[in-house]
């Protein structure tokens, strides 16, 4: 599985943006999804997550009320939507794939700052202006 994130780009606080990662090979639906998050000096974060059933999300605890995640398994692509973003929000924003055999282990990959996960995208840069 190939990962590539896109829809990035510079925002201004309070704003709203939609990132979209496109996912090329086989077995999409079988992998959990999810994003992370890297800023400028600082270690990468785990931001959000789907499970490959659609039916488990966690996410960060930053995020929370703000961030969406879902899921298109007939166009291998899932979408990170972003509402009022704050300056905080700037990062690098990467997507990623597991998969395990339960939706608890793998939505742990993810919350365990993804250690173990089988597939990285390249990133999208996200900027949110004050």
């Amino acid at each position: 599985v190939q990962l590539q994130a896109s829809g990035g780009g510079l925002v201004q606080a309070g704003d709203s943006l939609r990132l979209s990662c496109a996912a090329s090979g086989r077995a999409f639906s079988q992998y959990a999804l999810g994003w992370f998050r890297q800023a400028p000096g600082r270690e990468r974060e785990f931001v959000i997550a789907l499970s490959r059933a659609g039916y488990s999300t966690v996410s960060a605890d930053s995020v929370k009320g703000r961030f969406n995640i879902s899921r298109d398994n007939a166009n291998n692509m899932v979408y990170l939507q972003m509402n009022s973003l704050k300056p905080e929000d700037t990062a690098i924003y990467y997507c990623a794939a597991t998969f395990r055999r339960t939706a608890a282990r793998a939505m742990e990959v993810f919350t365990n700052g993804g250690d173990g996960m089988d597939y990285w995208g390249k990133g999208t840069l996200v900027t949110v202006s004050s």
